[in-house]
């Protein structure tokens, strides 16, 4: 007959060891995955809300800022591509990954560079370039977040989505 313990406990736990959480096929303990998407998407809402406040309080009424959402898109897309194409059993680096990091940095790197030249050339005001600046270290952490939660090559990760 089993025992009541045993019947309250869901699929995932009974292969942990006692003491210790179960773990998600990333690594991660079962009841964090739930947190670090939550977290992770309020991130990236409050990164979007200074973007927003950048450009759209009436103080500063302008949407010469929104350009930098390009760079949130493009850069995580030539890691992910190395990824793809990187098999990655070896230890040692390689020339791909190692391309897909650069081109990331110069992406970041651009991205924080552009609202710094529109707020030189006067198309924008430095309190909106400051606002714009806190939201890309928002987003950029974000985007890093998601990449060191689901970035492992375990069956369940980024790379399904």
């Amino acid at each position: 007959m089993p025992d009541a313990r045993g019947a309250l406990r869901d699929a995932s736990s009974r292969n942990a060891a006692p003491g210790r959480p179960a773990l998600t096929p990333t690594g991660n303990p079962a009841h964090l995955a739930p947190w670090s998407l939550i977290s992770l998407s309020f991130g990236g809402a409050i990164g979007l809300m200074f973007l927003m406040l950048g450009c759209a309080l009436p103080i500063y009424n302008k949407y010469w800022p929104l350009f930098v959402l390009f760079f949130y898109i493009l850069s995580p897309t030539p890691y992910c591509i190395a990824r793809r194409l990187v098999d990655d059993t070896d230890a040692m680096s390689n020339a791909c990954k190692e391309l897909a990091i650069f081109l990331t940095t110069g992406i970041v790197v651009s991205a924080f560079g552009l609202p710094i030249i529109l707020a030189r050339a006067e198309l924008i005001a430095w309190g909106a370039c400051a606002l714009v600046l806190t939201g890309n270290t928002v987003i950029f952490a974000t985007i890093l977040g998601f990449f060191l939660v689901f970035g492992s090559n375990d069956d369940f990760s980024w790379q399904q989505w």
